[in-house]
């Protein structure tokens, strides 16, 4: 930050009420009001070219009531509610602001004037120069001899001379002026009959405010004012209005803020928010600016990599895109057609496929048509099962399927898609078993860069190609009256699919040099992600099996269970309330209860959010701790046991979970529909569902879990001498650490000891600070921070880990698994020191966490290709987090439990053996 760049305070509300009111309207194709929105980023743009080197907020109103709200109920009261076409673009301006890279503020409790007046005298205390760029005057009031207004709107500056020029009196006696006269548009109601003029001649009248105007009441009959004389009765009657309206006018300029001065440095836009935000909004020409500089910058960055000049790369930099390509796309509806396609999918090294179904739920999904692509912007749909009213007559659709199997089949013969497990399990339905999937453009982009972008085809397309797709909503429209593909005209569904294909192929060809040329990337993309996708599309295909009746039973016991918590909260309590209010649980802890405030809400109400309920409850109080039980028991009733017997399919009477590669920064698998991730193991509730996960007559689950897996690959990373001689002589890791840090044998280590070993083990892989320690084991800070000094003297080789990894990650801004899966720590060198720190863990621990979601990757593909081999009348049908889920033969659970333990324990090799723990039982709960 620049010390004497002026710190620029935008009024954003001001500004978007004005923008709305004073601009043409300005809308969408869809009809998605615009206007207000493209005003307010002029104005934006326009500032920052102004102050370049400035820090910087854009501050807006929040939601909800004010301070000024419970000093006066009409505050505002007259003022009509936000016009739809305004509130529908308020989300899109805080969306298009932070997308800026602007650092945008929206405080609750006060107005967006009270945030600014207090960064504005706080920056101009410590001498720097600030900019309120504002269309409001009340703002008047902060003008001082650093503090300047800008209208942008209109390019008028206001200084102090500019106050005195435009109200006839100076900032110091702005308020007053606003008390006397009100303000009707904030319902500020001030002295009756006392409007602009009799305001500025009793104040330059009198020669001060408010104070000294009631002091010298008898001296007002004297001043040249209409109706002098019978003012001093009305100001009399009316004072505490006066004073009332004074203190509804005043500025805040003490708002407790999180935020400081030096921390609104604006950060680079991200481009690709701003790519979506831009074609969502239609600015097409601030859509053009951005596509043209993306493909400059990459046309150089080619250059550049083939050893161009900095004088060639300019040039390329100064480059306009190529025309546009003009797509060929074709509906197949005729054999001829087809078998021309047929022949070109024969002869092409590799071909893009896609399908279009009725569902996303791949496992409900109806094949409706196929696409295809050979070539850039050469594709092709072949419609297959579509009802639209007045279609032309389709090809045969076991005729197309019997001349597709044989390609889509063939392992020799390579494809790309993009999501690729989806097409698989619907072919798979069709009776083709896709084999050859090389490449899959989602899984490209999240291999080469896990969080720069969302990993769907049209942020990709927008992204890498520079290219606005056609939405699905673009030609089925939305909510309920929304088609399905099969329902879509032809001439629409045709190219929308053809679209779907070529895509594909030219990212492909756009992503795939990119990953050559990181060779770590491409291992892991080609040794490790697609290898899994046939293997999870197989898990999804196999289901797991439940029992609704279990869970309905369940369902009931825990609505029973509900009820008795809310009767025990009210008797805690000494009345009925409603236990999903924080408002009326807040009156009952803190007003009646007078329970101790631990924190409190941005508009300074005691907090009862459920970290500060936890504590509570800690410190001994019931009322506390039945409300989270209470919490508890109604989310895994509404989540689980209501649910899941919905989540039935009708066809198989399994649950099908979708389990998706592409969402986690770390690689670890995440799942939905149900989200198995998040099945509680630690409490009886929890495992009560999971005994609903039962094994079918004959069989059993088996579920095998790795030992202490990160930990382990943290001995392995910090090659602690200490940790690896552990892990070798398979002691008890947490009980040798307690003996280490509280230094006694072995043998004398205590069961509280050795919980609180645990906690320091884990909680410095995930970054503990000693407070965090101290909280969780139930000792002083002083104690724990003892604690955490003692590991690192017994286990140095840790330290140097952290330090070695921070110092790693801040120069080349990510952090590797073992297997080369890559981090990158956007924030690693950030000026902001919280989120720098918060940055600095994640580089600690991602690299654990991104090998353990690897080396769980690796023993999928050994296993599954294992059972392949081995005939067993086995199979996997559930993965969470380390742990593998399978049914197996009764007959075949020695030969199972033996072969996964060796193939899950040989899926990496580290200088610590990786244990593997094998459990049995008829249902989830028993095996694991």
């Amino acid at each position: 930050m620049t010390d004497h760049a002026p710190l620029i305070l935008v009024d954003g509300s001001s500004y978007l009420y004005r923008a709305f009111h004073a601009l043409p309207p300005l809308t969408t194709s869809s009809g998605q009001p615009t206007g207000a929105v493209k005003g307010v980023l002029n104005m934006l743009k326009s500032l920052r070219k102004q102050y370049p080197k400035s820090p910087f907020a854009v501050v807006f109103d929040a939601k909800g009531p004010t301070f000024r709200d419970e000093l006066f109920a009409e505050y505002k009261a007259q003022r009509p509610p936000m016009p739809d076409e305004l509130r529908s673009q308020v989300e899109p301006l805080h969306a298009s602001v932070r997308a800026l890279g602007l650092p945008l503020l929206c405080i609750e409790g006060v107005e967006a004037d009270d945030v600014i007046g207090t960064l504005a005298r706080q920056s101009a205390a410590a001498g720097r120069e600030v900019v309120i760029s504002t269309g409001d005057k009340d703002m008047a009031q902060l003008v001082d001899a650093h503090i300047t207004l800008v209208n942008t709107m209109t390019g008028t500056v206001m200084d102090i001379q500019g106050v005195h020029d435009k109200f006839g009196l100076g900032p110091e006696l702005i308020i007053d002026y606003l008390a006397l006269m009100g303000d009707k548009v904030d319902n500020i109601p001030g002295v009756p009959g006392v409007g602009e003029k009799t305001a500025l001649g009793l104040l330059t009248g009198i020669g001060g405010g408010l104070d000294v105007l009631y002091a010298n009441l008898e001296h007002v009959r004297e001043l040249p004012i209409r109706g002098a004389k019978k003012l001093p009765e009305k100001l009399l009657e009316h004072k505490d209005m006066a004073y009332l309206s004074y203190e509804l006018a005043t500025i805040k300029i003490d708002v407790p803020l999180e935020v400081k001065v030096d921390e609104l440095e604006p950060q680079a836009p991200d481009r690709e928010a701003l790519l979506t935000l831009y074609r969502e909004l239609e600015f097409k020409t601030w859509l053009d600016e951005l596509l043209r500089a993306q493909r400059s910058e990459e046309a150089g960055d080619e250059r550049n990599a083939k050893g161009a000049t900095l004088e060639e790369s300019s040039e390329t930099a100064a480059e306009t895109p190529e025309a546009e390509v003009e797509n060929d796309y074709q509906t197949i509806l005729d054999q001829a057609g087809f078998d021309l396609w047929i022949d070109k999918l024969q002869q092409a090294e590799l071909f893009a496929f896609d399908t279009e179904t009725t569902s996303v739920h791949a496992q409900l999904a109806e094949l409706v048509g196929v696409s295809l692509a050979v070539s850039p912007h050469e594709a092709a749909y072949i419609p297959l099962a579509h009802n639209y009213m007045g279609a032309p007559d389709q090809l045969d659709r076991e005729t197309v399927l019997a001349a597709l199997k044989p390609l889509l089949e063939d392992p020799d013969k390579p494809k790309v898609a993009q999501h690729a497990k989806y097409d698989i399990n619907v072919l798979e339905r069709c009776g083709i078993q896709v084999r050859g999937v090389r490449f899959d453009t989602m899984l490209e982009s999240y291999v080469l860069d896990a969080t720069a972008t969302r990993h769907d085809m049209d942020s990709l397309a927008l992204k890498y190609l520079g290219q606005s797709t056609t939405r699905f909503t673009d030609i089925a429209g939305k909510g309920a009256k929304q088609l399905t593909f099969d329902q879509i005209a032809l001439e629409q569904a045709g190219p929308y699919a053809a679209e779907d294909a070529d895509i594909t192929l030219r990212l492909h060809q756009h992503l795939w040099p990119r990953l050559q040329a990181e060779p770590g990337l491409a291992r892991v993309l080609q040794e490790i992600e697609i290898p899994l996708v046939p293997v999870l599309a197989r898990i999804e295909r196999n289901g797991a099996l439940v029992d609704p009746k279990l869970l309905g039973v369940q369902s009931r016991e825990l609505g029973e269970k509900m009820l008795d918590l809310q009767q025990q909260a009210y008797d805690l309590a000494g009345q009925e309330f409603n236990l999903g209010s924080p408002k009326q649980l807040g009156v009952i802890l803190y007003e009646k209860q007078g329970l101790p405030v631990i924190s409190k809400t941005a508009k300074g109400q005691p907090s009862t959010a459920e970290s500060v309920l936890a504590e509570l409850a800690e410190q001994g109080y019931e009322l506390p701790q039945v409300i989270m039980q209470y919490r508890t028991v109604s989310k895994l009733k509404s989540t689980y046991t209501d649910r899941l017997p919905e989540q039935i399919n009708p066809r198989t009477h399994r649950i099908h979970t979708s389990y998706h590669q592409a969402v986690t920064a770390t690689g670890r698998l995440s799942s939905s529909d149900p989200n198995l991730q998040n099945i509680p193991i630690r409490t009886a509730e929890g495992r009560r569902i999971r005994q609903a996960f039962i094994a079918p007559e004959g069989y059993r689950l088996v579920a095998a879990d790795y030992s202490q897996i990160e930990l382990r690959i943290m001995a392995h990373l910090a090659q602690d001498p200490g940790l690896l001689e552990a892990f070798r002589n398979n002691l008890d890791v947490h009980k040798a650490t307690a003996a280490e840090v509280f230094g006694v044998p072995l043998e004398e280590v205590s069961a509280d000891q050795r919980r609180r070993s645990k906690a320091i083990n884990f909680g410095l892989i995930y970054g503990m600070s000693a407070f965090g320690l101290a909280k969780q084991i139930d000792v002083d800070r002083k104690q724990a921070q003892e604690y955490i000094d003692r590991y690192f003297e017994r286990y140095p080789g840790v330290l140097d880990y952290m330090e070695r990894t921070r110092k790693q990650a801040a120069e080349q801004g990510y952090v590797e698994t073992l297997f080369g899966r890559r981090l990158y720590l956007p924030e690693i060198n950030a000026k902001n020191q919280a989120m720098r720190k918060g940055a600095e863990r994640t580089a600690i621990n991602a690299p654990m966490q991104g090998t353990a979601a690897d080396i769980i990757k690796r023993a999928m593909l050994a296993v599954d290709a294992w059972l392949e081999e081995s005939g067993l009348d086995a199979r996997m049908v559930m993965q969470v987090h380390d742990e593998l889920v399978l049914e197996v033969r009764d007959d075949q659970l020695d030969a199972l439990s033996e072969g996964l333990r060796k193939h899950m324990s040989e899926a990496a090799e580290l200088d610590v053996p990786l244990v593997v723990d094998v459990g049995v039982g008829d249902n989830w709960d028993q095996a694991h």
